[in-house]
């Protein structure tokens, strides 16, 4: 009997030694870094795609990275109490040092498709974009390089993230990565093909099903349908204030989605976020008031071909 326990005390005494070994390589041990690339990129200036470019930028990017100073230089982006723990949207303004004034062309564009800064850093998920296609990247980083005032030279500087325990812990693992890239072209399909162009804005260019599927963590970027409850919503986030929120059901069933919207209702959501009923929608949700018609008949369209999900979220949102 004592042999017994004796034996099992040793087993037991190892597991914790294993336990607290692995707690400290999650807590102590740097994050990886990566092996950042610089890709063979051609962006053009022309008015046009600087036009193109400002209209993702302005209404995807600038909800999280508008600084107090007016500029896209950062801000508080998640709190300490975040399950992932607490960081800053980083300065993206033409500043030489604190912002993205030295990079170039090519190490932008690999920052959008994997998340990977030039220093081997990985930047998270959010301001990638891993299947836009090579002219739309192109016009990002023609707006990027415009004078625009949102973009003029900021001094401003933040601290750097203070992951949680849980975040070390994944990206250590390799659960959180960056987004491979193959190397392959990528092309828009045509406007004229309206569902396809539909998805490819909701998915690839917008990033809809990001916040309108069931988690961040869960979400497919590569295969968006099989991402779970695809545009069916329920996603935890925050909005300005740090108030919880989740996303709402944006597949077309009648009551639990917006089914009984019309177009004209969806568009003026989407664009002032006044809902049919008059309730307005939580500043989490951007405000896409540079989408131009033929955009948003294209995300409606396609809309109609989710499958329509009987999963009703907090009305509130």
């Amino acid at each position: 009997m004592k042999k017994a326990l004796k034996i099992l005390g040793i087993i037991v005494g190892v597991f914790v030694l294993l336990i607290v070994a692995f707690a400290a390589w999650v807590q102590l041990t740097p994050l990886p870094k990566f092996e950042p690339q610089s890709l063979d990129i051609t962006v053009s200036h022309d008015s046009l795609s600087v036009a193109r470019g400002r209209k993702v930028i302005e209404t995807h990017c600038v909800g999280c990275h508008l600084g107090e100073d007016g500029k896209l230089s950062g801000r508080l982006f998640s709190r300490a109490t975040d399950p992932f723990g607490e960081y800053w949207s980083r300065n993206i303004t033409n500043h030489p040092e604190r912002g993205i004034g030295s990079y170039k062309d090519g190490e932008l564009a690999y920052l959008f498709r994997t998340g990977i800064r030039p220093n081997g850093e990985w930047a998270g998920p959010y301001m990638s974009f891993p299947t836009m296609s090579d002219e739309d990247v192109a016009c990002l980083i023609a707006y990027l390089r415009s004078d625009s005032p949102l973009l003029e030279a900021s001094e401003a500087s933040h601290p750097g993230p203070k992951y949680s325990f849980l975040a070390k812990m994944l990206i250590k693992l390799g659960a959180f990565k960056p987004y491979p890239y193959d190397g392959k072209p990528k092309t828009a399909p045509p406007a004229t093909d309206q569902i396809a162009y539909g998805r490819y804005l909701a998915t690839a260019v917008y990033d809809c099903f990001n916040c309108h599927s069931a988690s961040f963590e869960t979400n497919n970027h590569f295969e968006p349908e099989k991402s779970p409850r695809y545009f069916g919503g329920g996603n935890p986030m925050h909005d300005m204030d740090f108030n919880p929120v989740v996303s709402s059901n944006i597949t077309m069933h009648k009551t639990a989605g917006i089914g009984s919207w019309t177009k004209e209702q969806f568009s003026a959501a989407v664009r002032t976020g006044a809902r049919p009923d008059q309730r307005i929608l939580s500043d989490a949700m951007p405000r896409f008031g540079l989408l131009d018609d033929q955009e948003m008949e294209a995300i409606w369209a396609y809309l109609q071909t989710v499958p329509a999900l009987d999963k009703e979220v907090a009305k509130e949102n």
